[in-house]
């Protein structure tokens, strides 16, 4: 299952590029939505080979994932695969100068099953793809916002 969205901001590639590659922030972040988030390795600078172990409630169930920097480009493309029992991911995020203070940051994510039980819980998922889709969409849209906001208010 595949999810691909794209949106433009108003701020430089630099900028955001630094703010979706601001780990620690992200790991707060998603520790105040009730993850567990621990860092695998003490690296000094983001980079290639950064990994996480997370656990988190999904449908009623502790899930357990770890989530891995496979390709780092700064400014312009970051992947990460994530890895879990069921479940392996794949998430792509690329940025191109439209020019100096407009970036378009696209989203690519995928999913793929390792096991009978994920690809049953896949199949739901695209019996619902529409409203999956819309959701993906407003999530990258609000985080594109937001970045815009937190841009503007230190320009």
């Amino acid at each position: 299952m595949k999810f691909v969205e794209k949106e433009d901001i108003e701020a430089p590639i630099e900028y955001v590029f630094s703010q979706i590659t601001d780990f620690p922030a992200l790991e707060r972040s998603a520790l105040r939505r009730g993850a567990e988030v621990q860092r695998v390795n003490e690296m000094s600078t983001p980079g290639k080979g950064m990994a996480w172990d997370t656990a988190f409630m999904l449908r009623g169930k502790r899930r357990q994932m770890r989530l891995e920097i496979t390709d780092y480009d700064p400014p312009n493309c970051l992947i990460v695969e994530s890895d879990s029992a069921n479940l392996k991911g794949h998430m792509m995020l690329d940025l191109v100068a439209l020019s100096r203070r407009r970036t378009r940051l696209s989203v690519s994510v995928s999913v793929s099953a390792k096991s009978l039980s994920a690809r049953l819980l896949l199949q739901s998922l695209k019996l619902a793809r529409t409203n999956m889709t819309k959701r993906f969409a407003l999530r990258v849209a609000d985080y594109a916002k937001d970045l815009e906001d937190r841009y503007k208010a230190i320009a």
